[in-house]
């Protein structure tokens, strides 16, 4: 099922990738979750990788956050991801927010919002970034995060990874679940911290918003793409629409 004509579009045209990655493969002991993998993002582009739960979206994005052992190459901006710890790839401007979010739920909005700047970026300059992004999030800042809606929960947990001042943000499923109201919100968001010139990898199971923000987009299953391209090309494949746009 692999596309020769978006082949070379899986690769962007301008100098260094902010993140390269290479024959990536990585076991769940006799499993096999990612199978040969290549893919690469470049300064101030959103990539999108698109597939149904279970495909490997959350482990790629965990291995490229240094977070699980691998074979095969990962370099964010230039450098082995498996030769640094987490904790340094934070300080070098490689944020996560995860699927699962992560929040301190019996913490404030603006104490969950501090913890994000523990290790980088600026708390009151960053602090105005992500209110004037998210209003709903300064309007709650002195309530407990678990006492708050699952979108709003979601707009925390991208709120609290802005507060690191990312240069290169790993979104991980940040539509899953919510409403079609929130899904506006969060689709304005991204494109805001585009705009501000953050680069996004964005790993997402609602292929209809994946296409609408990203630049490049990769199908991601069983462990491999099996289709890569520009929006364009991946909405207008058989393929695509008929297995995950409805024909």
């Amino acid at each position: 099922m692999s596309s020769e004509s978006g082949s070379a579009a899986a690769t962007g045209t301008s100098g260094t990738p902010v993140l390269s990655v290479s024959d990536l493969r990585v076991n769940y002991g006799k499993v096999q979750a990612l199978r040969g993998v290549d893919l690469t993002v470049d300064e101030g582009e959103i990539v999108s990788v698109i597939g149904p739960n279970g495909a490997g979206k959350s482990t790629l994005a965990n291995t490229i956050s240094g977070f699980k052992e691998y074979d095969g190459r990962v370099e964010y901006r230039g450098q082995t991801v498996s030769d640094r710890i987490p904790e340094d790839l934070v300080e070098d401007g490689l944020i996560h927010c995860t699927e699962s979010r992560d929040l301190f739920g019996f913490m404030s909005v603006d104490d969950n919002l501090d913890l994000g700047s523990y290790r980088r970026g600026d708390v009151k300059e960053r602090k105005s970034f992500v209110y004037d992004l998210f209003p709903r999030l300064e309007e709650r800042r002195d309530q407990e995060a678990n006492t708050m809606s699952g979108g709003e929960q979601q707009m925390l947990a991208i709120g609290r990874s802005l507060m690191s001042d990312p240069d290169f943000l790993v979104l991980d499923e940040p539509t899953l679940g919510l409403a079609p109201v929130i899904l506006e919100d969060i689709s304005e968001g991204i494109q805001a911290i585009q705009d501000a010139g953050v680069t996004i990898l964005l790993c997402e199971q609602n292929v209809t918003f994946a296409l609408k923000h990203a630049d490049r987009i990769n199908l991601l299953e069983n462990g491999e793409f099996v289709r890569q391209g520009p929006p364009e090309e991946i909405r207008n494949d058989d393929y695509i629409r008929e297995s995950y746009l409805g024909g």
